[in-house]
C-alpha cells in the first residue's frame, strides 16, 4: 500500500479527464482512471491504473472502488469528469437522448460516488469534486442544451445537498461549472456558435486547476466553482 493519496477520475480517456490524470499524479497522487476506452497511453507511472468501462454500469463503479482499495489503500477525491452533453432545440430531444443523458451524467454520478462515500465514511475524511456546466443556472441564448442541462442542473443541486448531509462526517462536496473548453467536445460545434465571445475558450488546465483547488482547499465545501469566464456578464 501506498502512503500517497488516491484519486478515482472517471471519462479519462482524453479532453479534461486526461488533463485530470496528469494534474493529479502531478501533485504527487495514485490515480484510478476509468473511461469507456482506456487502454490509451496517458502516461508512464506506477501510480496510474486504467479500467475499461461505461460509467453508467454499475460494474465500472464497483471496479473502480475496489482497484483503489487493492492498489492504494484509501480513496481520497472522486472527480466525476464522465459526461455527455446534447446541443438541440427541445422539441428535437429524443427518449434515446435522455435515456443516453441520464446514463452517463446521472447513472455515472450516482453509483460511484455512493461506493466511494461508503469508503470515505471508514476514512472519515474525502473530497468528491463533479464536473457540471455552467450552462446549468447561465443559460445563454442560442445554446440549446435544455435537457442536458437537467442532468448538469442535478449534479449541482446532489452537490450541494451532499455537501450538507456529510460535513459532520470530514467529506466536502464540490463541483466545476466551465463553459466552452478548448476540447475536442467543443471543437465540432456547429455554426461556429460560441458560449464565450469575450474571451479565449478556457484550456483543459483552467479546469485541471479549478478541480485541483477544490480537491484541496479542506474548508470549502458545498461550491459551484464556475470557469466560464464570466461570459453572461456581458451583453452580446
Amino acid at each position: 500500500m501506498s502512503g500517497k493519496k488516491t484519486a478515482i477520475i472517471t471519462g479519462a480517456s482524453g479532453g479534461i479527464g486526461a488533463g485530470l490524470v496528469e494534474g493529479f499524479l502531478g501533485e504527487g497522487y495514485n490515480v484510478v482512471a476509468t473511461s469507456r476506452d482506456a487502454n490509451r497511453k496517458l502516461t508512464t507511472s506506477g501510480g496510474l491504473v486504467l479500467l475499461d468501462g461505461d460509467i453508467g454500469k454499475q460494474q465500472t463503479a464497483a471496479s473502480a472502488v475496489e482497484a483503489a482499495i487493492n492498489n492504494f489503500g484509501t480513496v481520497d477525491v472522486l472527480v466525476n469528469n464522465a459526461g455527455i452533453f446534447l446541443k438541440k432545440p427541445f422539441t428535437d430531444f429524443t427518449a434515446e437522448d435522455f435515456d443516453a443523458l441520464v446514463s452517463t451524467n446521472l447513472l455515472g454520478f450516482f453509483y460511484i460516488t455512493q461506493r466511494t462515500v461508503k469508503e470515505m465514511l471508514k476514512q472519515k475524511s474525502g473530497c468528491v469534486v463533479s464536473i457540471s456546466a455552467a450552462l446549468a443556472d447561465r443559460p445563454i441564448a442560442g445554446v440549446n442544451g435544455s435537457i442536458s442541462m437537467i442532468t448538469k442542473g442535478g449534479l449541482n443541486s446532489a452537490t450541494q445537498n451532499l455537501a450538507i448531509e456529510y460535513a459532520k462526517d470530514g467529506i466536502r462536496f464540490n463541483a466545476v461549472a466551465p463553459g466552452e473548453v478548448d476540447t475536442p467536445m467543443h471543437r465540432k460545434d456547429p455554426n461556429g456558435l460560441t458560449l464565450q465571445p469575450a474571451m479565449a475558450k478556457a484550456t483543459v488546465k483552467d479546469i485541471v486547476d479549478a478541480v485541483l483547488y477544490l480537491a484541496q482547499a479542506g474548508h470549502v465545501s458545498g461550491e459551484i466553482l464556475h470557469v466560464d469566464g464570466a461570459a453572461p456578464a456581458r451583453r452580446w
